[in-house]
């Protein structure tokens, strides 16, 4: 029955966190994809998985590093996230330090980042415990006070901990965007930290989807000249990337 197979796949969720489409299929050979898709559909409405690009995640997976708040942020505009997440893996090279920050679409591009030898700076809790799963990755995590709504970390000693810290690239996400307020932020010490992790890279990409666009939060902590790459979705104005075109900044 349609119940007990729904059921069946929240069950298989909670014990395995997280499962493709292809693997589902092969639990329940005589049922289509498009059948488990809605399933999936169904059991996101209700609260029980968060649905990723080719698959889906346990909502428990998520609150077992995170909590309420967080897991309502990650399940909000997913494949735009993903879809962002996907673009900026792409841009990571072997060998190279960057700094990722503790948003959500941060946490998607964590799970995108190949294993392979990179060092990453981060003030995120969620992107660290993802990013530890690699067997080649090296993460550093930066310490303070911890801001539960995005689980990242922020604190205003951070100055002296990037003295003698090096990364050449900053994979950053933001709260909200408006060309006259550029990217903000709810936090100060927050702000700050970005801030200086701007200063510090030498090219700090942006990953921005576009839900976040026309809304202004208290603390800028970048405009739009201060990046190099705009990583956005699809939905994207074209008349602001007209406006970050004529500053040379490249938009994705």
């Amino acid at each position: 029955m349609k119940r007990d197979r729904i059921e069946e796949i929240a069950e298989l969720l909670d014990k395995r966190g997280k499962l493709s489409l292809e693997q589902l299929a092969t639990y329940f050979p005589n049922v289509s994809q498009m059948t488990l898709r809605r399933d999936l559909f169904q059991l996101e409405q209700a609260g029980k998985i968060i649905r990723v690009r080719g698959g889906a995640m346990s909502v428990k997976e998520v609150q077992k590093v995170s909590g309420e708040p967080y897991t309502k942020k990650t399940a909000i505009h997913t494949d735009e996230k993903i879809k962002i997440a996907q673009k900026a893996a792409a841009l990571i090279d072997e060998g190279c330090s960057l700094f990722i920050d503790g948003g959500t679409t941060a946490m998607y591009l964590a799970k995108e980042i190949p294993d392979m030898f990179i060092n990453v700076f981060t003030n995120g809790l969620a992107v660290a415990i993802e990013l530890a799963q690699k067997r080649k990755l090296n993460v550093n995590m930066l310490g303070g006070q911890v801001m539960k709504d995005n689980l990242s970390t922020a604190s205003p000693v951070a100055k002296s901990y990037f003295e003698d810290t090096n990364f050449e690239l900053a994979i950053i996400s933001t709260t909200a965007f408006t060309p006259e307020s550029g990217f903000t932020c709810g936090s100060q010490v927050e702000a700050d930290l970005l801030r200086l992790v701007r200063r510090k890279a030498k090219s700090l990409y942006m990953m921005l989807d576009s839900s976040k666009i026309g809304k202004i939060m208290p603390y800028t902590f970048a405009r739009v000249e201060d990046i190099d790459v705009l990583i956005t979705d699809d939905n994207f104005p074209a008349d602001l990337k007209t406006l970050f075109s004529e500053k040379d900044i490249v938009v994705m």
